[in-house]
């Protein structure tokens, strides 16, 4: 069942990070990897910053898609894609 929650809430947090960044998108697994590797980072923020991972589910991609927005920049940096605005 953990499994499936990390699944859901993935694909929430890199569908949404995927619109936000306005990049074109890597397809659903892609949004899945992308979004529980954006919590695992986003959790690790939170918790050096004094946070409890006691939120539910909301506080939970919320902190997925932070981790996730993170992670894209930092992906963006080093092999310098970046969103083009057309």
């Amino acid at each position: 069942m953990v499994i499936l929650w990390w699944i859901i809430v993935g694909l929430i947090a890199g569908f949404i990070t995927g619109k936000l960044m306005k990049g074109s998108g890597y397809g659903a697994f892609m949004d899945i990897v992308i979004g529980i590797i954006g919590a695992l980072v986003g959790g690790f923020i939170m918790r050096a910053l004094g946070f409890l991972g006691q939120g539910g589910m909301i506080y939970t991609i919320v902190v997925a898609i932070i981790g996730a927005v993170i992670l894209t920049l930092l992906l963006r940096l080093v092999t310098g894609n970046r969103a083009r605005n057309l």
